[in-house]
């Protein structure tokens, strides 16, 4: 029994010393690591998992290679010279292979020292290409020609953009109340060109009713002969003896009609 627990403290102690030390270093997914040797790091890029570090001397230093995602926003000027205030979001990533110079070079901050700068340089470069109304009206141009500018400027540092797009242009007041008088102005004009084009064809339909009434009278004009008259006439004199009671009229005086005295 006292043999024993001096073996026992001896274990303990030894337990004790491994997990303080911790000569094994863990990997999460997602990430990637940079052995670093009394701070230097090495070249190798450690994959996830379970990994032997030498306790004190070693450390193993993680770096993100999932999609992050940023956003932010800045003033720049458009081609004709107004404020524009834009406001973008942007999913990123780092490359697996770029892991060791993104620890080295950017103290595994690409977000800070890469795309925030990134992002205000391209914006303001690219919007200086486009009027204010242009930005508006060719938004989905303005996106990827920033989209362009970034990927160029962030491959260089092992980065890669995922996602981006423009969250909001906003300009001036004054330029927002231009605007909007000019798209009053733009529909007022269109409903006046709409009614006259309605005054139009209205006009075009009377006229054509006009000639074809105008024709149909001199059709009938045309088939009218002395004896199609007499026909009528005969006829309206056969529909009124048709309609008479055989009584005559009561008179003070003047001719009888319809009686012919004879001797």
């Amino acid at each position: 029994m006292r043999n024993f627990l001096p073996k026992f403290a001896v274990g303990l102690i030894v337990l004790l010393v491994l997990f303080i030390l911790s000569p094994f270093a863990t990997i999460p997914a997602g990430h990637r690591g940079v052995l670093t040797t009394f701070g230097k790091p090495s070249d190798e890029v450690y994959s996830e998992g379970i990994h032997w570090v030498w306790p004190i001397a070693q450390k193993m230093q993680k770096v993100s290679v999932a999609i992050q995602k940023g956003e932010g926003d800045g003033d720049a000027a458009s081609k004709d010279l107004q404020t524009v205030h834009t406001k973008i979001a942007i999913n990123y990533h780092v490359r697996p292979d770029a892991v060791v110079s993104i620890f080295r070079d950017l103290g595994n901050e690409p977000g800070e020292r890469i795309i925030i700068p990134s992002v205000q340089e391209a914006v303001k470069a690219v919007t200086a290409r486009f009027t204010a109304e242009e930005l508006i009206s060719r938004r989905s141009q303005v996106r990827d020609e920033i989209i362009l500018a970034l990927k160029e400027r962030m491959a260089r540092h092992g980065l890669v953009v995922d996602e981006f797009s423009i969250v909001n242009f906003n300009f001036s007041r004054t330029f927002n109340e231009a605007i909007e008088a000019k798209t009053t102005a733009d529909q007022l004009k269109m409903k006046a060109e709409r009614d006259l084009q309605r005054i139009e064809v209205e006009a075009k339909q009377k006229v054509s009713r006009a000639r074809a009434e105008a024709e149909a009278l001199a059709l009938q004009r045309q088939q009218v002969t002395p004896e199609l008259l007499r026909l009528r006439e005969t006829e309206n004199q056969a529909k009124a003896i048709e309609k008479w009671d055989g009584r005559l009229p009561t008179t003070t005086g003047g001719a009888i009609p319809f009686i012919n005295v004879g001797k």
